[in-house]
């Protein structure tokens, strides 16, 4: 299993990707367990969380982040400020 990759990308290659097509997901401060069943790739519009893997390291991930979560990661959302963010499952 891979490990929560955070990159910077420029508006270009966001728009070439066709992010802001994506559907948006929004939550408030809150805490709770998650399970990848596909790989996700998302663009964080607004907030700040902490994702801690049950293995590998965990990964604070604010605004303007562009985040790849791999298939098959366990995981604990602890958002600190309210979330927005495009995503897609492959």
């Amino acid at each position: 299993m891979g490990e929560i990759k955070i990159e910077k990308k420029s508006d270009s290659e966001l728009n070439e990707m066709g992010v802001f097509s994506w559907p948006v997901w929004e939550k408030e401060t809150s805490r709770f367990d998650w399970h990848y069943d596909s790989d996700e790739a998302c663009y964080i519009l607004e907030g700040e969380v902490t994702v801690i893997p049950k293995e590998g390291k965990e990964a604070v991930i604010s605004a303007g982040d562009f985040v790849t979560f791999p298939k098959g990661m366990d995981c604990v959302w602890n958002i600190k400020k309210d979330i927005r963010k495009h995503y897609s499952f492959s």
